[in-house]
């Protein structure tokens, strides 16, 4: 059995109450122009024909000619340069060849060697992690064990470096594999 279809066959159309005209009138209000071809036809052509007229216009006009006013005689003018001075006029360019400058230079002294903590742990696995994946970025770095004031500390560290800028380059390394927690701190 086929199934039917409830929300088709719900409710019949409404008819609307328009006056019904018959068949001819119908017929003669679908075919009704909107326009009118003639009008559209002449204003078209007048178009055209003042655009043609306008280009006419155009070629009957006489050509102007530009001619460019005489331009003034130019007069050479004499070098005016005056006359080149055979020997220096500046002392200081004599002086300066046989000046012989001093300056002191003070050594830096060494800051002292650096170190750069990477963690601090209270449970010394998460130590042992953290400094593995310090070993797969390729640095070395040893769990240091600290009694502090309060409880003990499992200090993941690198270092001694010699110069900051050391450190600093280790550190960045570190920074490009993800490890973004170490400071550098002055070993003294």
């Amino acid at each position: 059995m086929p199934q039917k279809d409830y929300v088709k066959a719900s409710r019949p159309k409404a008819r609307t109450s328009k006056p019904r005209q018959s068949g001819a009138g119908r017929a003669a209000a679908k075919t009704a122009p909107t326009a009118k071809p003639w009008l559209l036809l002449a204003i078209t052509s007048l178009l055209i024909g003042g655009f043609i007229y306008f280009l006419w216009f155009l070629n009957q006009q006489p050509a102007v000619e530009v001619t460019a006013a005489p331009a003034p005689p130019k007069t050479v003018k004499k070098d005016d340069l005056p006359v080149k001075p055979t020997e220096e006029p500046y002392q200081y360019i004599k002086e300066l060849e046989n000046k012989e400058v001093k300056v002191e230079v003070t050594e830096q002294q060494a800051a002292g060697p650096y170190q750069m903590q990477c963690g601090s742990f209270r449970v010394q696995t998460q130590a042992e992690t953290m400094k593995a994946q310090i070993a797969f970025v390729g640095f070395s770095s040893e769990i240091r064990r600290t009694d502090g004031n309060n409880g003990v500390w499992y200090r993941v560290v690198l270092g001694p470096y010699e110069s900051k800028r050391q450190a600093t380059a280790d550190r960045n390394r570190l920074r490009q594999q993800g490890i973004n927690t170490c400071q550098i701190w002055n070993w003294s």
